[in-house]
């Protein structure tokens, strides 16, 4: 399916998202759609997908002007969005995930859609279980889930809005591997995202939008340097981070097991110093998460002890966590970190302690996120509602909201979705914190990520973790492999390697 974008435009009140954007998509093509955070890419795509609505402009499918006032409408045009957190519903089987939308073909048996879904798995090598329960599944199984029943409801255009984010090494491997086949298949192909990685291997052509307007499209081969330029207007140059780690002792684990079915972590100990930053590596599901939670008081222990500061807060709550400094950033903004529909000024309200006082000072609050969003360049204003902003304006946000005093904070995948120099801009913070004697403990997929920022490594395999490893003397190869469960100081076993790669 051809598309066409006509003089697009669409306004978030002030904020001018899509400026007349004005290109062409072929079908049988992946085309890949580049910009930095909040450059108006996924508003794109959700006019496209019926998601909004643009304020003016036109969209024709192989020559032909169409009206998508819903994603009902796009799937009847053939158009599919998969987002970066996939649509499903988590308490229901695969199976019943599968045929939701599915319209005419209620009155399809249930053999017959078992045999349909097995058919479209067996096209692009995917295994998953229908009679299991979404929740227990990987973002990247996920994914795969939400393809095969796009491709079921006659999808010719698949939009993928940062695909590769949260995902492990051989998912992204089969997620490109599948792509591949629909472009041969003559599916139409839009992929969104900021890693030019990804783009450079997969795209036959990108289009670039910076500010929300339209840059310039760009057929591969691509030169990085040349994308980078566009996308952010100059050339980025990635600082060195330095290490600020004192002697000073601020947090201990002991003995520490703590369990969340289905893992279970056993005889942690080790401890960090003020200033010093430790990063976790390992493959999803292998129990980072869970230990990353349990030493924010979330989970409780099974045994052994957690002290901060001196202090023993074995078993304590998140509360008085974070009353002795201890302060953390969940990967999911808008499910835990942030309040849909509450403004940015509205959420500094929240966060500050208040005297006792019968009426909130609303003057002093506005002027107060004024200065935020100047000091964390967040693209918005204080009556901006946060589902508003762009995935890097929410994680900036976030760390805005932070105390400024903090002994430790824990992060959840700090620069997940972010570009280039937002992610920069991250950890240029974070670091800052650091310099003020702060201690980061964070979670990544990307392990080039931990290698860079870290002083020392936890690696999780399979509910096992590693001695801390010197991110000095590690390479990115011996991170990988240890991540498979390869090169540790003890060798596993063969139920534990099958246990932990089964479902990649």
């Amino acid at each position: 399916m051809n598309i066409e974008f006509k003089k697009i435009n669409k306004h978030f009140g002030a904020v001018h998202a899509n400026v007349d954007i004005d290109f062409s998509i072929n079908s049988g093509t992946i085309y890949g759609i580049l910009g930095e955070n909040g450059a108006g890419k996924s508003t794109l795509m959700k006019i496209l997908s019926g998601f909004i609505q643009p304020d003016s402009g036109e969209i024709l499918l192989d020559g032909q002007q169409v009206r998508i006032d819903s994603p009902a409408d796009a799937i009847k045009f053939g158009i599919g969005m998969l987002h970066q957190d996939p649509l499903d519903f988590p308490p229901m089987l695969v199976i019943d995930n599968f045929i939701v939308g599915q319209g005419g073909k209620f009155l399809l048996s249930h053999k017959t859609v078992i045999k349909e879904f097995q058919e479209l798995q067996d096209q692009f090598g995917f295994a998953l279980d229908p009679y299991t329960y979404v929740d227990t599944l990987t973002v990247g199984e996920r994914q795969q889930l939400e393809i095969l029943r796009l491709l079921w409801l006659g999808a010719g255009v698949l939009i993928l809005d940062e695909p590769t984010t949260g995902i492990s090494v051989q998912q992204k491997e089969k997620l490109f591997a599948a792509l591949k086949v629909l472009a041969k298949q003559g599916k139409t192909i839009i992929f969104v995202s900021h890693k030019l990685e990804d783009v450079e291997i997969m795209c036959d052509q990108v289009a670039i939008l910076r500010k929300g307007q339209l840059v310039g499209e760009v057929v591969a081969p691509y030169n990085i340097n040349q994308l980078v330029e566009m996308m952010f207007g100059k050339q980025i140059v990635i600082n060195e981070p330095k290490s600020r780690v004192t002697d000073e002792i601020v947090f201990e684990l002991e003995n520490f097991s703590v369990e969340q079915y289905p893992i279970t972590i056993e005889n942690v100990h080790f401890r960090m110093r003020a200033g010093e930053v430790i990063g976790l590596a390992g493959m999803e599901g292998s129990g980072q998460d869970v230990l990353l939670r349990a030493c924010a008081g979330l989970l409780r222990p099974v045994s052994g002890r957690v002290i901060v500061n001196q202090k023993d807060l074995t078993g304590k709550t998140y509360h008085d966590f974070m009353r002795h400094g201890v302060a953390f950033l969940p990967a999911s903004k808008l499910e835990e970190g942030l309040v849909p529909e509450l403004t940015l000024a509205e959420h500094f309200t929240l966060v500050t302690e208040h005297k006792k006082q019968l009426f909130i000072d609303k003057p002093f609050f506005q002027n107060k996120t004024k200065q935020k969003i100047d000091d964390y360049r967040i693209v918005g204003q204080p009556e901006t509602p946060v589902e508003a902003l762009s995935g890097g304006n929410q994680q900036r946000a976030s760390l805005s909201m932070l105390k400024d005093s903090l002994s430790i904070i824990l992060l959840e995948h700090p620069t997940r979705g972010l570009d280039i120099e937002s992610a920069m801009y991250m950890w240029d913070k974070l670091k800052e914190r650091c310099a003020g004697c702060t201690s980061i403990f964070f979670i990544s997929a990307d392990l080039e990520e931990i290698i860079r920022y870290s002083d020392r490594i936890l690696v999780f395999f399979s509910g096992h973790v590693s001695e801390p490893q010197d991110s000095s003397k590690i390479s990115l190869e011996q991170l990988g492999q240890m991540i498979g469960g390869k090169g540790w100081d003890r060798t596993l076993t063969d139920e534990e390697t099958y246990e932990a790669i089964s479902h990649p």
